[in-house]
């Protein structure tokens, strides 16, 4: 019982440190660029696994395979996070973080590794959310979607399909994740030093605030995330993982509100709602969906199909 509850307290600081990390990129860049944010963030992430890495007492030699996968996978995450930081930047942080929530029902719609077939009940679940969506980016009155909610919203596809891409070129494959995140920071300096090398003047003359607002991003908000995150799941199931690492949205806007004076009006504060409800019952859908066809899967390879004998 201490190890569940000490895992479940990990997993709850995972998702309190994503929800929480909105509101830090929209603030950092306010006093920086999007771009060289995200340098420093992806720069200080790199080093701090690398040493990680070269801290081991038993060195695991790289294989040619996660370099390949761990670059692939720095390309689309990359592409993520400038999304993100680009769409945090031009909304709320509140919104930011319920919107980038759409990954959990859209990332199933993109998975293709099985052959399942999802129930009209989790595409209902979709719809929801999609309503969610609407009533945020139009909480004050019927208008043009914002620049950052329509980021966002990008964000979120480009997020489902960087998940969906992970399972795929993971699966059954052995695989160290200190690895592939090592080569995804790398990667991912390395695409952001040549859009924000004109600012690192700027950068390095930053206040001590700022600093520690990247710091924040990059060692708790990527680095201990992961690995945090990494290490829980294999100490609980998946489902009960996915329920905590669920609370993120609820800490965005709880965040956003109280530390960074934002606030929902009447119709946001109900898109909040449905965009939460909508996200826990689709993903309750889907679980139970993929734990039903892997027992049937499994009946039916434990009792093959009998052949007619001759009378």
């Amino acid at each position: 019982m201490q190890v569940t509850r000490r895992t479940d307290a990990v997993l709850l600081l995972v998702a309190l440190v994503w929800g929480s990390s909105y509101l830090a990129a929209k603030t950092a860049t306010a006093a920086l660029p999007v771009m060289t944010v995200l340098f420093a963030r992806y720069a200080i992430s790199a080093l701090a696994c690398g040493a990680l890495v070269a801290s081991r007492r038993r060195k695991r030699r790289w294989t040619r395979e996660e370099v390949r996968v761990g670059s692939l996978l720095g390309v689309t995450q990359a592409a993520v996070l400038v999304l993100e930081t680009y769409g945090v930047a031009h909304t709320s942080a509140a919104n930011a973080g319920l919107i980038i929530s759409l990954t959990i029902v859209l990332t199933p719609l993109l998975d293709r590794t099985g052959s399942r077939r999802l129930p009209w009940t989790f595409f209902l679940a979709a719809g929801l959310c999609v309503l969610a969506v609407g009533l945020l980016t139009s909480s004050t009155g019927l208008h043009a979607p914002r620049l950052g909610d329509v980021l966002m919203l990008a964000a979120a596809v480009v997020r489902a399909g960087h998940v969906a891409l992970v399972g795929r070129l993971t699966a059954g494959r052995s695989m160290d994740p200190l690895h592939l995140t090592t080569a995804q920071t790398v990667v991912g300096s390395a695409l952001c030093l040549a859009p924000a090398v004109t600012h690192l003047p700027g950068l390095a003359h930053s206040s001590a605030t700022t600093w520690a607002q990247l710091v924040y991003l990059a060692l708790f908000c990527s680095v201990f995330a992961f690995l945090a995150q990494t290490w829980a799941v294999q100490g609980t199931s998946a489902s009960r993982a996915s329920l905590l690492l669920g609370t993120e949205p609820i800490w965005a806007v709880a965040i956003g509100i109280s530390l960074g004076g934002e606030r929902l009006t009447p119709w946001a504060a109900i898109g909040a709602m449905l965009m939460i409800a909508g996200t826990y019952w689709g993903q309750a859908i889907e679980r139970t969906h993929r734990t039903t066809t892997a027992r049937t899967m499994k009946e039916d390879e434990a009792c093959p199909a009998m052949t007619p004998t001759s009378a």
